[in-house]
């Protein structure tokens, strides 16, 4: 996104115009044969917000739950065990006769309890997805006893809605600011300026002025790593067929021997079982992922378009969403898919999204920490906003997991370090990356759409992107090492390295430092 992209612009701005300190007692449930309505959905979860910092459906009132199915699209996710079992999920749990029993039982309840009200109501109609590896089973419930059994089961891990968050569109037909959040601006951007947006490279691609030296000592570093052998899969709403930079041109100028692929695990649109649009395909019309993976990877070559920090690494975009805010739930459900794709990738070792939502999805959760067992790196963006709101909400999910390395933005002047103006930060950010200029707001280059004209982006987005490019170098450099030994020598050369800040975490790294490169 440009300057505005995940989560909380309009949602926070109209929160604090209409919740008044007694928000918990105009958000009362209303009796328990009626919906709350989304404004009472919406102030109860924002008062969370405010008072804890996270919004876990699975601690929610059934009531609340109920309603935000009702308001939504009604898919409710499920995840379920054998009884007895805690801890983490097996990875052979989708296979387990003892896991596959308890999957059969909780179906077989959850059925009952809809066929109260739906007696021709048949298991087709009941799942609204496919679920081949998680424990999970998505289906669409009407009923608040389906809720209180699923509860009251020792068979279940959880039963979350999906497809609400605060500020989604509306029952009227009427989209919410948040609708297609992030989109529609990845356009070439005038007026840049050579020596002040961007140094010209010797084989005449653009380099960023955000990857000087000063900052992170990005260009620095690549007379030691260029992020070769490395493969990077970008979670986002895909990448442009019309980018050829991301196509027939991945391997040019400097860029060669490295291997592309544009995948899509976003479900096709339904309500209640029924397709109500086609099948989607990798290309992105939305413009945001295209960006993110501009900004991490475009090649170095020749044509003039912006080079990306890991111009060697190879590259997997996955359209997974349709924008950056993750309101719907089959969003949810393609960003758990394509964790889960990227966790039984041996050849994928670092994971970047730049996407987030306010509530919590124990689904997700479930797909990063079974990408997170596989050895992988996971960056995700700590959350952009307006600059009133960004300090309304700490780092958003799922940003907010110990399994997540989160990731925000800061302006250029070192010497009194910034959140950007609409970044995100908290206790849970571990690193920083310079990516708004304090004198003229300018924000990195990276490809835009279709040509070589390069556009701009910011916020937490293009920190996360930026971020897994510089791990990508780093990794390429030490090839043999594990995870866990590349974090320490990301944290080793950054600025904050002997004290980690409240705000900032780790801050600013040095990559060049990091892979030994002589000092310009």
């Amino acid at each position: 996104m440009r300057t505005t992209t995940l989560a909380t612009a309009a949602l926070l701005a109209a929160a604090l115009a209409s919740c008044q300190h007694d928000s918990a007692e105009q958000a009362a449930p209303q009796p328990s044969s009626e919906p709350m309505t989304v404004q009472q959905l919406d102030e109860t979860i924002l008062d969370q917000l405010r008072r804890t910092g996270e919004f876990n459906w699975n601690q929610a009132p059934e009531h609340v739950v109920w309603s935000a199915l009702r308001r939504s699209d009604q898919v409710l996710s499920v995840g379920y065990r054998p009884a007895g079992f805690r801890g983490r999920i097996p990875a052979h749990a989708a296979t387990d006769p003892a896991w596959q029993a308890a999957r059969q039982q909780v179906l077989n309840l959850i059925l009952a309890e809809e066929r109260a009200g739906r007696p021709e109501l048949t298991v087709e109609q009941l799942l609204a997805y496919d679920e081949n590896q998680l424990p999970v089973l998505d289906v669409n419930v009407r009923e608040l006893s389906t809720i209180r059994r699923l509860r009251q089961s020792g068979l279940v891990r959880y039963a979350e809605p999906i497809g609400y968050e605060p500020n989604r569109p509306r029952d009227n037909g009427t989209a919410s600011t948040l609708f297609d959040f992030g989109c529609g601006a990845n356009v070439p951007t005038p007026d840049l300026v050579a020596g002040s947006d961007f140094t010209v490279l010797s084989n005449g691609s653009r380099s960023s002025w955000h990857q000087t030296n000063r900052f992170h000592g990005i260009r620095a570093a690549w007379s030691q790593s260029t992020g070769r052998g490395i493969k990077v899969l970008i979670i986002d709403s895909g990448s442009a067929e019309a980018q050829e930079n991301l196509g027939s041109g991945f391997n040019q100028g400097l860029s060669s021997g490295r291997t592309v692929e544009r995948l899509v695990t976003l479900p096709r649109p339904t309500f209640l079982g029924i397709p109500t649009g086609p099948q989607e395909t990798p290309d992105d019309p939305c413009g945001h992922g295209t960006s993110m993976a501009g900004v991490c990877a475009a090649p170095r070559g020749t044509d003039g378009a912006s080079v990306g920090v890991a111009f060697n690494a190879d590259l997997v975009t996955v359209r997974a969403t349709t924008d950056v805010f993750l309101d719907e739930s089959r969003e949810v459900k393609g960003v758990a898919d394509a964790f889960l794709l990227a966790g039984s990738r041996p050849d994928v070792r670092i994971i970047s999204m730049s996407l987030g939502r306010l509530t919590t999805s124990s689904q997700i959760t479930d797909a990063i920490q079974y990408a997170h067992s596989q050895g992988k790196l996971i960056f995700c963006a700590a959350g952009t906003s307006l600059s009133f709101t960004a300090g309304f909400v700490g780092v958003i999910f799922p940003a907010s997991l110990p399994e997540a390395v989160a990731v925000t933005g800061q302006k250029d002047d070192l010497n009194t370090p910034t959140r950007c103006s609409e970044c995100h930060v908290g206790p849970d950010v571990e690193f920083t990356v310079v990516m708004q200029k304090a004198s003229n707001d300018r924000r990195p280059l990276t490809l835009a759409q279709d040509g070589d004209e390069p556009a701009t982006v910011g916020g937490s987005s293009v920190a996360t992107a930026s971020m897994a490019g510089m791990a990508a170098v780093v990794w390429s450099r030490y090839p043999t090492e594990s995870r866990a030994q590349i974090m320490s020598r990301l944290v080793a050369a950054s600025s904050n390295r002997t004290r980690r800040d409240a705000s900032f975490g780790w801050g600013r790294v040095n990559v060049a430092e990091a892979v030994g490169a002589p000092a310009l």
